[in-house]
């Protein structure tokens, strides 16, 4: 029988990877103004596809506070609704509706993810904090705050992902929204660098969700909201840690009980580079198509071949779709599609709708569209391959393209063309491209729910950088409130 040394209960120094985040929240200075441009388009089209989301009843019903009548009367006001929330509900609440309709932006690596998920504690913190220095008497955070708090959730997160596949481990990229959420709640409440590494300390000590829920056979709703939890999970510790609560400096590192032997197999976390800015200024914006990434170029593929096919539908014989080997990983699926959060992560299905519509719209992942027999005939003459360039691309720091393909074949032998798309139209390579059409998103969006008076509000203090970075936080959620 072996019996194991004592092991010294002297308490270690804190991780490098923790005081790194931390650091970087806390002192970091943001110099970039491509960063904070990207930033404000950002912030228009998250909050765009959260007040979206309020049109579905599926989303909605989660919203408000825990149990009935928990309002707070001075709390934060939540976009497109009539609540006033506690900060720790308002980021569930904000977080959820952000993330509803798979319509926010991007990062593509290693691990998954939408750094702009973490805009549910950032505005909810921001907005709470703003009201209570009012009330003191003091200065409330600006606009530019929120602006510089999402570039630097986006570093952490995406930073993170380049190299850490914790998806490959079976752990969910929500992982990485309550991280940065966490350190960025912490030092927006003015936490010290060590405050800030114990309260990111127990992000990791929370552990990860389990990616059950995005992958068949049971994809479900809960992928619609785990970011919001997380997000406000991340608001929480951050309250907790700024109490006094004792932090764990080994979180990561200690021998089998650390986050890396318990949960990521022994394998170090990593930080592929220095935190800056470059993940804002590369963020991969959803302009088009709700629908997951890894297939927002198939779908232009499909939609420029809609023209060609939409009259031969029962003459084709199969269809063949290239994409990468993250997609082929996460939404190449066969079988019954049960529910929308199902369809919106088949590569198969949100192909198939293009090529019969000409377009992918949110209503089409529901139950009424669902029925249409030519979807599922479609999806079963369909091949599904790996283009190893594709693959390759992807990975490629110069590049973080997404490329997908496809052709038809019919059956008297004829084809069509083989059309590749390898960036989406949300990629930095086509930002000039992109950004007028996310303008047009932002301005539908806001016309389908607010009155015109309110629209006008709205847009006044978004469209120009020079309007929005001075304006008090309180004073812009104002404008988004019912």
């Amino acid at each position: 029988m072996t019996v194991q040394g004592t092991r010294s209960a002297e308490r270690p120094a804190p991780d490098q990877v923790l005081v790194e985040i931390a650091r970087y929240a806390v002192e970091h200075q943001i110099d970039s103004k491509e960063a904070y441009d990207t930033a404000r388009y950002c912030l228009m089209d998250t909050l765009a596809c959260g007040i979206m989301a309020l049109r579905y009843p599926a989303c909605t019903k989660l919203l408000g506070p825990v149990v009935e009548g928990a309002d707070m009367p001075d709390g934060v006001k939540i976009p497109g609704t009539h609540y006033r929330l506690d900060p720790v509900t308002a980021a569930w609440n904000i977080g959820a509706m952000v993330r509803w309709l798979d319509f926010n932006d991007t990062w593509l690596a290693a691990e998954w993810g939408h750094p702009s998920d973490n805009l549910g504690a950032i505005l909810a913190v921001a907005d709470w904090l703003s009201r209570r220095r009012v009330a003191a008497g003091k200065a409330p955070l600006t606009m530019h705050d929120v602006l510089t708090y999402m570039i630097k959730a986006h570093e952490i997160q995406g930073v993170l992902a380049l190299e850490n596949a914790f998806n490959r481990v079976g752990l969910d990229h929500v992982l990485l929204v309550r991280v940065a959420s966490t350190a960025v709640a912490a030092a927006m409440l003015d936490g010290t660098l060590e405050e800030v590494i114990s309260a990111v300390s127990h992000a990791w000590i929370d552990g990860g969700a389990l990616r059950a829920y995005r992958h068949a056979p049971q994809a479900g709703p809960r992928k619609s909201w785990a970011a919001g939890d997380a997000t406000s999970r991340g608001g929480r510790l951050a309250l907790i840690a700024l109490r006094g609560e004792l932090g764990y400096p080994a979180a990561l590192s200690a021998p089998v009980w650390g986050f890396q032997d318990a949960l990521f197999r022994g394998s170090e976390i990593r930080l592929a580079r220095s935190f800056g800015s470059y993940v804002m200024e590369n963020v991969l914006f959803k302009i088009s198509y709700p629908a997951e990434f890894h297939a927002q170029t198939a779908v232009e593929c499909a939609v420029q071949l809609h023209p060609e096919v939409k009259d031969r539908l029962d003459e084709i014989d199969r269809i063949v779709i290239e994409t990468q080997e993250a997609g082929i990983r996460i939404i190449d699926k066969t079988g019954p599609l049960a529910n929308p959060a199902a369809r919106d992560h088949c590569l198969q299905y949100m192909v198939a709708v293009p090529l019969i519509y000409g377009t992918l719209a949110a209503e089409h992942y529901e139950d009424h569209i669902a029925a249409d027999p030519r979807i599922d005939a479609l999806r079963a003459k369909m091949e599904v391959r790996e283009n190893a360039q594709f693959s390759r691309d992807y990975l490629d720091p110069d590049k973080r393209s997404i490329g997908n393909a496809v052709q038809v074949f019919f059956r008297d032998g004829s084809r069509t063309q083989r059309i590749a798309v390898e960036y989406p139209i949300g990629h930095r390579r086509r930002r000039a491209e992109g950004i007028p059409l996310l303008l047009e998103k932002f301005e539908r969006a806001l016309s389908e729910h607010f009155a015109p008076k309110q629209v006008a509000a709205i847009k006044a203090a978004c469209m120009e950088q020079s309007d929005l970075l001075p304006m008090p936080v309180h004073e812009f959620m104002d404008l988004w409130h019912l």
